[in-house]
């Protein structure tokens, strides 16, 4: 019995899993082109960190299994926040767009730096809205699969 149910369990979470990351990456652009999500919707790809890093965690067969987000990131996307930032970075102007330089370049001495400030993200959920999505499909999985079982049967899926 404990097999079917972990197998149950187990596609629950990669279905959130999935979910998630297809949020995250529908519609990207990385790189030069990269444009943040509008507040209030999942973050749009750029280097593929977020997405890449969200993973079951727990023992495979187990009834428990959690999908998390491992990204140092993953929680203030989700949840939104603020960010004190300690000020320091090289940056300079151009067309009117603030360009960041690597406080490691050559030309960083030169530059002027930003004054500490605080940054607010707004909130852009990933992690929540995959986990409502999957809800309902979710529990018919299990229900299937207790059913399955009380009936002598092995689990298959839906």
């Amino acid at each position: 019995m404990k097999r079917e149910l972990a197998t149950a369990v187990e596609e629950i979470a990669e279905d959130v899993q999935r979910d998630a990351q297809i949020s995250i990456t529908t519609g990207s652009v990385s790189g030069k082109n990269h444009k943040p999500s509008a507040p209030g919707t999942p973050p749009n790809n750029d280097l593929g960190g977020l997405s890449n890093g969200i993973i079951i965690t727990g023992t495979p067969g187990a009834l428990t299994r959690r999908v998390v987000s491992t990204a140092p990131y993953g929680a203030i996307q989700e949840l939104g926040g603020t960010v004190n930032n300690p000020g320091g970075q090289p940056y300079f102007i151009k067309d009117g767009e603030f360009i960041p330089v690597s406080k490691s370049s050559p030309a960083a001495a030169r530059l002027p730096k930003t004054k500490p400030h605080t940054i607010t993200l707004p909130e852009r959920p990933y992690m929540r809205p995959a986990a409502k999505k999957n809800k309902a499909r979710g529990v018919r999985k299990m229900a299937v699969a207790v059913d399955h079982v009380l009936k002598g049967g092995k689990f298959r899926g839906d």
